[in-house]
């Protein structure tokens, strides 16, 4: 479940609505396209802006799409009290593992973060995923907390954001840091093939939660050692890294599965709203130089 391809599917919005029939979609193409896992309610399924009905009603139907490939439930929150009722909603609806960013209003240190994953993995009877998303939560994990973390029995995966220097790197750093048995995955979407050929065992990907095939092309190729091979088909796609820089990866991701037909527009919650004329029209564009269909 912590090795290969996980994808990101988005949740669309409809009148101010879930559109449960789009999610299960989305997660079909996935499963279809052969990903190891699914990473339902992440920040691509914009879980953040969903009540505990809204987010049990994804689930259901992520799980009852999925045809058995793993669910990786996000249960982020910015209570504790609540994060536990979401591990416990994710479980019951049969998430295999729970995915958690250190969410909060107050910016939170170490003590608090680590004390969060504690009482998270002590309630949890499934593996959960560390998220580093400081740009997202303005939490930014130093290594000896990673390395704290890793020691906790139920933590079994580290989502790393893209790093800063060369990947291989960057994971000689962790790999000496953690145990074995510790994942570790990539995020950024443009550092995939980059750090899957240095090391890394999964990439949670948000553009596999709308073209995943394309997605699973790269991973396949870093994770069988064919670099030119996979650092081509990454190049094929930077008109679309390019775009996840400049506009972040969530509007751009939803602009392109509204292009292609495969959710309705528009379908980020408010006060969310997707990109403007020219943005789009430079999705269209990169849509076309990429030669990407749904």
């Amino acid at each position: 479940m912590f090795d290969g391809l996980c994808a990101f599917p988005l949740t669309p919005i409809v009148d101010d609505r879930i559109d449960v029939k789009a999610v299960a979609l989305l997660v079909s193409r996935a499963t279809g396209a052969g990903v190891d896992s699914l990473g339902v309610l992440g920040s691509t399924g914009n879980y953040a802006y969903l009540s505990r009905d809204e987010r049990h009603a994804v689930l259901e139907s992520a799980v009852d799409a999925a045809d058995g490939v793993p669910i990786i439930a996000g249960v982020g929150a910015v209570r504790t009290r609540d994060v536990l009722a979401h591990v416990e909603d994710a479980q019951a609806a049969g998430a295999s593992g729970l995915l958690l960013a250190p969410v909060s209003y107050q910016r939170l240190n170490e003590a608090e973060v680590f004390s969060l994953y504690k009482d998270v993995s002590s309630a949890s009877s499934v593996p959960l995923v560390v998220y580093d998303n400081p740009g997202t939560t303005g939490f930014t994990f130093s290594d000896e907390l990673y390395a704290r973390l890793a020691d906790i029995p139920a933590i079994a995966s580290i989502k790393i954001p893209p790093p800063p220097e060369q990947a291989s790197a960057r994971l000689g750093e962790l790999r000496s840091l953690l145990p074995e048995r510790t994942s570790i995955g990539i995020s950024g979407d443009w550092a995939a093939a980059e750090s899957l050929l240095a090391g890394c065992d999964i990439w949670y990907s948000v553009i596999a939660g709308v073209l995943p095939g394309t997605a699973k092309v790269i991973t396949d190729h870093a994770l069988a050692g064919r670099g030119d091979l996979a650092s081509e088909a990454s190049m094929n796609l930077e008109p679309v890294w390019s775009l996840f820089r400049m506009y972040g990866s969530l509007r751009v991701t939803a602009a392109i599965a509204e292009d292609l037909g495969l959710i309705s527009s528009p379908s980020l919650p408010l006060p969310l709203r997707g990109l403007d004329t020219e943005g789009r029209s430079k999705v269209a564009d990169a849509i076309r130089r990429c030669r990407l269909e749904a």
